[in-house]
């Protein structure tokens, strides 16, 4: 039976797939929220892990009122950590997270003295989550520091959304060395699982931009491209996934459509 069958028992370790770029405004939080929320739609379990210090996720889904721990307590927890999940009112009841708050920003340096600190999160799921799940989406901050290297040591695969800009090829080449060495070092098995397209629009510049990078890198980049839409920008004020804010969006079309590129690209 494939390991992604959604009907089977979950006897399996989840999939770990980790939403990084270290430039901001790219649609990580975004194209991490609706994955998970789509997945759970079509009857995976799926865990969400917000690792940026502005809880953007989180509060995409949950009120920051509700939140008590958070991944700070976890990471930064002298003995073995308690993985703060909370259950998301969403259909299916198949989505958690493990929430942020802005007591992360302090993580880096609380945790600079310690020992085998690049694995903290890593060893967190390994113990408390990934045979409880099908998959397990992180979002991660706009940077490359210790949180952005937890998430790629722990994951098995890597989206590096993108806006169709000039010289999108001079960051993607500092994320491809970033990741290079957390493959050399720390997790060998650790894949790019593709290059998304976001915010796109039909102009001359986007279509330059997107041609050059299909070029250069052909199937890394994916088919599916995620255009501009406001409705992706008003669903996290209503606390909801895009599909369950408006399924006839264009927000929502592209979103499933990447979903099932990515269950198409999966092993």
């Amino acid at each position: 039976m494939n390991m992604l069958d959604k009907n089977q028992n979950r006897n399996h370790r989840a999939t770990v797939i980790t939403i990084a770029n270290h430039k901001g405004g790219v649609g990580k939080t975004t194209t991490a929220a609706s994955i998970g929320t789509i997945l759970a739609d079509r009857g995976y379990k799926v865990l969400l892990v917000d690792l940026d210090a502005q809880a953007n996720l989180t509060c995409s889904l949950m009120s920051q009122s509700e939140v008590g721990d958070s991944i700070y307590d976890a990471l930064t927890a002298s003995d073995s950590g308690v993985l703060p999940v909370y259950h998301l009112d969403h259909r299916d009841d198949n989505l958690d997270i493990v929430p942020a708050t802005l007591q992360l920003a302090q993580a880096d340096l609380e945790l600079s003295s310690v020992m085998a600190r690049e694995t903290l999160l890593r060893e967190l799921l390994e113990a408390r989550a990934v045979n409880d799940y099908d998959f397990i989406i992180i979002d991660c901050p706009p940077s490359l520091g210790l949180m952005t290297l937890n998430a790629a040591t722990a994951t098995d695969y890597v989206i590096i959304p993108l806006v169709a800009e000039v010289l999108p090829f001079v960051g993607l080449t500092m994320m491809n060395n970033f990741l290079s060495m957390v493959r050399k070092k720390l997790n060998p098995n650790l894949a790019i699982l593709g290059i998304l397209i976001t915010r796109y629009e039909r102009t001359n510049l986007s279509k330059q931009i997107e041609e050059g990078l299909r070029s250069e890198l052909g199937s890394t980049v994916f088919q599916t491209r995620i255009r501009k839409n406001i409705t992706l920008a008003q669903a996290p004020l209503e606390k909801s996934g895009i599909v369950s804010y408006d399924a006839k969006s264009n927000g929502a079309a592209d979103y499933n459509t990447l979903v099932d590129e990515i269950l198409g690209r999966i092993k």
